[in-house]
C-alpha cells in the first residue's frame, strides 16, 4: 500500500466551523473511506506560526514514507509550505497535490512570481471553479484540475420538497456570522423592503458561528433587530438539510469577491432551496441564473432590494427552481468530486495514520 500525507487545518480537539476546516475534514474523510484508515499521516496547521518548528521537523519525515502529499492551506500557510515542500521534494520526488480552499488564489499570487514558480512543481493544483482555472492558466500554470467544493449530505428527494406559501417568505443566511459575509446587508435590505411594501413580506433567520473579531459588531446590530430577524445559532453539519428545507430561499450577500464554491450554497441545493446571491467572481460557476437562483450586482444593496421586491411580487419564480436545486446538488457530493484528486495519485492504495 502506498501512503499519503494530508497537511491541513484540522483543529484537533476544537470545534471549528469555518470553511477551511470543514473542507479539509470532508476531503480527508472521503480519502479514508475510499482507501482505508490505517496509515495516512495528518499534519494539523491549526496554531499558526507556533506550528512552524513542528512542521519543519515532520515534513521530511512524512515525505520519506509517503508517495503522495496533499496540502490545504490558506494564505500564510501557502507561503510557508510551498518553498519548504519544493526544496525537500528535490530529494524525495513525491507527488505533491494542492487542494485550494475558496477562490482567492489567483488574486493572491498574481504579483508573487516566486510563489507561482513554486506551485509549478506540484503534480496537481485542484481549484474549485473554471473561473479560477482560467485566471491561473494566464499566469502559466498548467497543472490545474477543477475539483468542486463538496459536502457529504443527504440530498432531499423530490417528493419531500417543501413548497412554502404565504407571507412572510422565510429567508436565511447560513455562513460565518461576520460583516464581510454581508449579514448586515441582508438585515438592512429586508428591513427596507418590508418598510417599502408596508407589511412583513420577508423574515430572516441568521445561522452560523459568530466570528470572534465580529462579535462586538454583531451584538451591536442585534440590539436593533426587528421581530422578524433573529439569530438561530450554529447547526451541526449533518442537520443542515433538515434545518434549511422549510425555508423559501437562502440569502448569500457576501462581500468576499473571491469566494470559490461556498459550502452554504451546496447545503441549500441539497435542501431544495434556491439562492439569492451577490454576483461574486465565480458566481456563474455555481449558480445557474434563473434556474437555481437569482443574482444581483456585487456589493450593491439597492440591487439586492430590487431583487427582493421582484420576488415578493412573483414568489413562484423561486418555487419553480426547487427541483433544479436538488439536481444541481448531485454534482457536489464527495464521491463525485474526489475522484479527480485520487485518480492522480498513481499506483497502489492509501493507508492513513494521524499525527496530532
Amino acid at each position: 500500500m502506498s501512503k499519503i500525507c494530508v497537511i491541513g487545518h484540522f483543529g484537533f480537539g476544537k470545534t471549528l466551523l469555518n470553511g477551511q476546516t470543514i473542507k479539509t475534514k470532508i476531503i480527508t474523510e472521503e480519502i479514508e473511506n475510499r482507501f482505508g484508515k490505517e496509515n495516512v499521516v495528518l499534519l494539523d496547521l491549526a496554531g499558526g506560526v507556533k506550528k512552524i518548528p513542528y512542521l519543519l521537523f515532520k515534513i521530511p519525515m512524512v515525505l520519506a514514507k509517503c508517495d503522495n502529499l496533499i496540502m490545504m492551506p490558506v494564505e500564510n500557510g501557502l507561503e510557508f509550505l510551498t518553498p519548504v515542500l519544493k526544496v525537500w521534494n528535490t530529494l524525495f520526488k513525491r507527488k505533491l497535490h494542492y487542494v485550494v480552499i475558496g477562490g482567492w488564489l489567483p488574486q493572491f499570487i498574481s504579483d508573487k512570481k516566486w510563489l507561482q514558480n513554486g506551485l509549478m512543481c506540484f503534480h496537481g493544483i485542484y481549484v474549485e471553479t473554471n473561473t479560477m482555472k482560467a485566471a491561473l492558466e494566464k499566469m502559466g500554470l498548467d497543472n490545474l484540475v477543477v475539483l468542486p467544493n463538496c459536502k457529504k449530505l443527504d440530498i432531499l428527494p423530490e417528493d419531500k420538497l417543501v413548497f412554502p406559501n404565504g407571507v412572510p417568505f422565510r429567508l436565511c443566511t447560513f455562513s460565518r456570522v461576520m460583516k464581510e459575509k454581508g449579514i448586515g446587508s441582508a438585515v438592512q435590505a429586508i428591513m427596507k423592503v418590508n418598510e417599502q411594501l408596508g407589511y412583513v413580506a420577508f423574515s430572516l433567520d441568521i445561522y452560523g458561528q459568530i466570528w470572534e473579531d465580529s462579535r462586538a459588531w454583531f451584538e451591536n446590530i442585534q440590539n436593533d433587530f426587528p421581530s422578524y430577524v433573529s439569530y438561530k445559532g450554529c447547526v451541526d453539519a449533518d442537520k443542515s438539510v433538515a434545518t434549511l428545507q422549510d425555508y423559501f430561499a437562502l440569502l448569500f450577500p457576501t462581500h468576499f469577491y473571491t469566494e470559490g464554491i461556498p459550502g452554504t450554497i451546496i447545503d441549500a441545493y441539497a435542501a431544495g432551496i434556491p439562492v439569492i446571491s451577490a454576483k461574486w467572481e465565480s458566481y456563474s460557476d455555481v449558480i445557474d441564473e434563473g434556474k437555481t437562483g437569482i443574482g444581483y450586482e456585487f456589493d450593491n444593496l439597492q440591487a439586492l432590494e430590487n431583487v427582493l421586491l421582484q420576488v415578493a411580487s412573483n414568489p413562484k419564480m423561486l418555487l419553480d427552481m426547487k427541483v433544479n436545486c436538488v439536481e444541481k446538488a448531485k454534482g457536489y457530493i464527495p464521491e463525485t468530486a474526489i475522484s479527480k484528486l485520487t485518480e492522480k495519485f498513481g499506483g497502489g492504495g492509501i493507508t492513513i495514520t494521524s499525527i496530532h
